[in-house]
């Protein structure tokens, strides 16, 4: 049993301190979290100087980052995949790591003097980050316009105020303006490079809710709010009693989606259903119940036995047309009618493993009535085996290996229904907008196999691809491990595919709790 370390409650327990003990810790916390900002300042701007502009490929040499979709956010003299690296040590998003790296650049790079106060505990990071949001990238030095005397020169005003207590956002505000007296143009190229990084995100909230962020100028913003708060006006005032934040909600997704508009293509779905193949009924044989699955009634009381054929593993039972039957009975019983693809869509039936979670097998419906009405080709019904049967012979897997470089579309189906995103740790973009990547490379003798296929976005593939001394291995169920220059690890998992305790507890009957990685991972 591994010993834990000694809390700081135990040693210093804040119930022995009188009230202006309490105050006193709480200026010495104060103290510490601003020397560690500083700190921490240093040692990730020593990363970056080792993680030089070098490291990333010119604009003559194939696989470079395409304009209009390279980052803007990337520091002057720093490789544009410091921020993955930061992102994957630290366990933030990649948006988070730029963050933290611009601030530290600044602070140790631009604004000496900042990050000494800092460091000696004068002021504390918020007014710091206000410094740093105002004076950020205007030094000639970090690629900007105006002479390092001059930004020196407003910097020690700014920390004046900082020191005597402004708040962070009137130190901001005051930095920025003492700025403009000296370079008047400087407030324009700062909102010019901030509209450069103009996005649409989304974000998850509680209760199935979601955010849809918008960053652009404020004047469009304000524009934008405005006509929804007034289409939302007029909808109230014709008698809807819905709360006025619903309304304005709605009539920002018809303004968007336009549900009303026949011109344009239309928007649709490419659903996915999984099916664990236990919960597939197991026909009447002699032998015993599949681990992990109930018996199945004979109708009499007594529970039929079943062949352990029907106990699917990824490397064991295969998937028969009698299994195939059984599940197009149950989605006709779900659906009736059919479960069928949307208008415009598509639908894939994921097969996954009862014990492991991993994906077996994904077909379309079309495929799945094909092969399940066809049969075995071993055992047809005139050579002794009754139609309707199930001989046990399998009439799907995933699709095999091929030699060439390409994937075929089954395999793009297959392991995009396994991934579900990019694999790379944190990366949560669709598989749907991501690559087939060769994870041991092609050139290097890796198959075109969805053992060694993974799904990841355009960047993070060229990372793995050109970013020096990243290291990306794969084993056969998909347990994807990157490790980063600096040897950190992180392991990502196919969504549903459990641990080694999971399975053995499914196995066993239990139940399947969830053990999906918390985020970022």
């Amino acid at each position: 049993m591994t010993r834990r370390r000694t809390r700081l409650s135990e040693v210093l327990a804040p119930s022995g301190f009188t009230d202006p003990g309490l105050v006193g810790e709480l200026g010495a916390i104060a103290d510490v979290r601003a020397q560690l900002a500083a700190y921490e300042a240093v040692v990730v701007a020593e990363l970056a100087r080792r993680r030089p502009v070098e490291w990333d490929l010119s604009e003559e040499q194939p696989g470079h980052g395409a304009e209009g979709w390279r980052p803007v956010r990337v520091p002057v003299g720093v490789s544009e995949f410091l921020a993955d690296e930061l992102a994957v040590v630290a366990g933030v998003s990649r948006t988070a790591a730029t963050v933290l790296a611009e601030r530290s650049l600044v602070l140790v790079r631009e604004l000496p003097a900042t990050w000494a106060a800092l460091a000696d505990s004068l002021i504390d990071p918020a007014r710091a980050n206000a410094i740093v949001r105002a004076l950020g990238g205007q030094s000639v030095d970090a690629g900007g316009r105006v002479e390092p005397g001059v930004v020196a020169e407003v910097e020690a005003q700014a920390l004046g105020w900082a020191v005597a207590g402004e708040t962070p956002r009137r130190l901001q505000e005051r930095t920025a303006a003492a700025l403009i007296a000296l370079d008047e143009a400087a407030a324009d190229r700062r909102r010019k490079q901030a509209e450069r990084c103009a996005d649409v995100t989304t974000r998850a909230a509680a209760d199935g809710m979601g955010e849809l962020i918008a960053a652009m100028p404020m004047p469009v913003a304000a524009a934008c709010r405005e006509t929804v708060d007034s289409y939302a006006r007029m909808v109230k005032a014709d008698g809807d009693d819905r709360p006025i934040g619903q309304l304005r909600a709605q009539v920002m997704a018809d303004l968007i989606l336009r549900p009303w508009d026949n011109t344009r293509e239309p928007v649709t779905t490419h659903l996915h259903v999984q099916a664990p193949l236990s919960a597939l009924p197991t026909r009447p044989t002699h032998g015993r119940a599949a681990p992990g699955r109930a018996p199945r009634s004979a109708g009499d009381g007594r529970s039929a036995p079943c062949d352990d054929r029907d106990a699917a593993t990824v490397d064991g039972a295969p998937i028969t047309a009698g299994q195939l039957r059984e599940l197009l009975a149950q989605l006709d019983a779900i659906c009736p009618g059919g479960l069928q693809a949307p208008t415009g869509g598509t639908l894939g039936i994921d097969l996954t493993d009862p014990v492991t979670g991993a994906l077996r097998a994904t077909v379309t419906r079309p495929e799945l009535e094909r092969l399940a009405r066809r049969g075995c080709p071993d055992h047809p019904a005139s050579t002794g085996h009754p139609a309707g049967t199930d001989c046990g012979c399998a009439v799907l897997d995933r699709p095999p290996a091929v030699d060439r470089y390409t994937p075929t579309p089954a395999q793009y189906r297959f392991v995009r229904a396994r991934d579900r995103t990019c694999r790379h740790p944190g990366c949560r973009r669709p598989a749907a907008r991501t690559d087939l990547d060769h994870v041991c490379a092609h050139r290097e003798g890796g198959a075109t196999d969805c053992t060694n296929l993974c799904c990841l976005c355009r960047r993070h593939h060229r990372l793995k691809t050109h970013a020096p001394r990243w290291r990306f291995t794969m084993t056969d169920d998909g347990v994807l491990t990157v490790t980063t220059p600096s040897g950190v690890t992180r392991t990502t998992r196919p969504p549903g595919l459990h641990t080694p305790a999971v399975r053995q507890l499914v196995g066993s009957g239990g139940p399947p709790p969830d053990d999906e990685d918390p985020p970022p991972f």
